[in-house]
């Protein structure tokens, strides 16, 4: 599942690759992936994105 302004939730457990090939064995039943890049546990989300608000559309 994607949201709006978060992470992707994908069912676990999950072994995910890195791109330098490290294989992060994750045994949560859902796993939080980082889509903003601004985790301190890339490519896991740690909720960084809260921390930094976009500012609001004025339509």
């Amino acid at each position: 599942m994607l949201t709006d302004d978060g992470p992707a939730l994908i069912d676990g457990p999950v072994d995910l690759v890195t791109a330098d090939g490290t294989i992060l064995h994750c045994d949560r039943f859902v796993v939080a992936l980082c889509l903003c890049r601004r985790s301190g546990t890339y490519p896991l989300c740690d909720t960084s994105h809260r921390r930094r608000r976009h500012p609001r559309r004025v339509d």
